[in-house]
């Protein structure tokens, strides 16, 4: 069957536009969509639908296309303003922040705070919103992933999270799925740019146990407060507000277990959820 491309609507987002400057790239080069994922190691699936805007590109895929078509950073700076736009507008300011934070605390009652997810666990968690269609999961996905773009920066942000237990002891994507991101977030617990500590069960009930926060520490000293529910979130930027849930932090850090009674605790999880074909750690 001959490959009718489709009609493009470069302007109507930075999503769009990306893919369109894709097709105009690659058709310079003289390059099919089949010829030029042979030259990115991708599939022509996945790049016939960042051209027509109904993927996301993946984090990955900007830099291989500057490579490619020697376009040095446009792709990447058009992939800076289109991945915005796969969150929520309420969203796209905290984005902002966060990209820039030099601190980042976060607080997961029932979840893994994103920069602490796996691509699978991410894919699992954003899979029971069951109105949201395939293609809008993975798009969601890669958007949560490009988001740790700078964990592997020169000039890391200092991340801090404090989780339930209970996110340790709440299966995502089946056996294998956990296992493997429990052993990425116990390769976290402990290193210079990240710290987890676990609040355990046995500390009882606390303030933030019904729901998530993020703190952010801006380049000016300044920060703002992310806190989220089930399905809403509210951005605090004013000093008194993000006072009281700094407050509150400080205290649930004051009670979670120090990072190595945590680290013992997520190698405890590790084992009730080990895949039968797996080594002990």
């Amino acid at each position: 069957m001959t490959f009718k491309p489709q009609t493009l609507t470069p302007y109507l987002s930075a999503r769009h536009y990306f893919g369109a400057e894709q097709r105009r790239h690659r058709e310079a080069a003289r390059l099919s969509l089949l010829q030029l994922a042979d030259i990115l190691n991708s599939s022509k699936s996945t790049l016939a639908r960042v051209e027509t805007a109904e993927l996301m590109p993946p984090p990955d895929l900007p830099d291989r296309l500057d490579a490619a078509f020697g376009t040095d950073r446009h792709f990447h700076g058009l992939y800076q303003l289109a991945k915005r736009e796969a969150h929520p507008d309420q969203y796209r300011r905290f984005m902002d922040f966060e990209a820039q934070a030099e601190v980042v605390e976060n607080f997961g009652a029932q979840t893994l705070p994103g920069l602490l997810q796996t691509k699978e666990y991410a894919e699992a968690q954003l899979s029971l919103r069951e109105e949201l269609p395939r293609a809008k999961v993975e798009e969601l996905v890669n958007a949560r992933m490009s988001r740790k773009d700078r964990l592997n920066s020169t000039e890391p942000p200092l991340r801090w999270a404090i989780i339930d237990e209970a996110v340790l002891r709440r299966p995502f994507g089946g056996r294998e799925c956990m296992y493997k991101q429990l052993a990425s977030l116990l390769a976290q617990v402990d290193t210079p740019d990240s710290k987890v500590q676990v609040m355990p069960f046995s500390a009882g009930p606390h303030y933030l146990m019904g729901g998530a926060l993020t703190l952010l520490t801006l380049p000016n000293g300044s920060t703002v407060a992310y806190e989220e529910g089930i399905e809403v979130g509210h951005l605090h930027e004013d000093r008194d507000s993000v006072k009281k849930w700094r407050r509150r932090y400080e205290v649930l850090r004051a009670n979670a277990l120090p990072p190595a009674a945590s680290a013992e605790l997520i190698r405890q999880a590790m084992e009730d959820c080990q895949p039968c074909d797996t080594p002990p750690s």
